[in-house]
């Protein structure tokens, strides 16, 4: 399955270069951590400060929730999103409580 995710990140041109670099060669436990909970394909485009994630899955193995639990109790997994936080933003239509905000398909050109 495949599913868009958008973020925003701290509108400065040196931080957002830095965010570059970081994911030229993520840690390998962050890539292991996706992998192992069904996430089989990653990209993520950027357009100014803002960012869209296109993540494939095995629906057979991925479970947002059993992933997110999987990453609290995952000290590398917590030392990598606190350093991400320092570059990222909510965008304006993420709740308090949440980081990466699911999109919604409006199109696809295979109905048409």
């Amino acid at each position: 399955m495949r599913h868009c995710l958008a973020l925003d990140l701290r509108d400065a041109p040196g931080l957002i270069a830095c965010y570059e670099a970081l994911h030229q060669c993520i840690w390998p436990e962050i890539a292991e951590h996706l992998r192992d909970h069904g996430v089989i394909g990653m990209e993520i485009w950027r357009l100014g400060n803002r960012l869209v994630m296109v993540m494939e899955t095995d629906d057979a193995r991925y479970d947002a929730d059993s992933m997110a639990r999987a990453a609290a109790t995952n000290p590398r997994v917590q030392e990598w999103e606190a350093l991400m936080w320092n570059f990222q933003l909510r965008t304006p239509w993420t709740p308090p409580d949440q980081k990466w905000m699911p999109m919604t398909r409006i199109f696809d050109l295979k109905d048409q």
